[in-house]
């Protein structure tokens, strides 16, 4: 069972950028698939950001934060981060790290993540 815990949110105004982390309780990215969603009040939740290979540099984004939103990680393999550039008000929303273990292959959306940090929440005025 991984331990995953966010930071990082903050109220920024548009175009202003932040940096998540997600500080995981054990080495994480050579054995687990490891992901970011966010989820807008009234909103389903959203995958936004996924390794698509453990210990690679492949990482799958969706639309709505391509070019703008970037994972990456930390030496020690515990901590995971988003870089979240040219911020939008569309972009408000509770931010999760989320991850399961790996079974080879690419990290694909389904199964489901099983292990998620508590959130941290990101605001973007205009």
């Amino acid at each position: 069972h991984v331990q995953l815990k966010e930071s990082g949110g903050a109220s920024v105004e548009a175009g202003g950028t932040l940096r998540l982390s997600c500080v995981a309780s054990e080495y994480t990215f050579s054995s687990n698939c490891m992901a970011w969603f966010r989820q807008a009040p009234g909103k389903e939740r959203e995958d936004i950001a996924r390794v698509l290979l453990p210990s690679s540099g492949i990482e799958a984004y969706a639309d709505s934060v391509k070019g703008r939103f970037t994972i990456s990680r930390d030496n020690a393999g515990s901590t995971m981060y988003l870089q979240m550039n040219n911020l939008q008000p569309e972009d408000t929303a509770m931010y999760y790290c989320a991850a399961r273990r790996w079974g080879g292959g690419y990290c694909a959306a389904q199964p489901p993540f099983g292990w998620w940090g508590q959130g941290t929440q990101v605001t973007v005025s205009s």
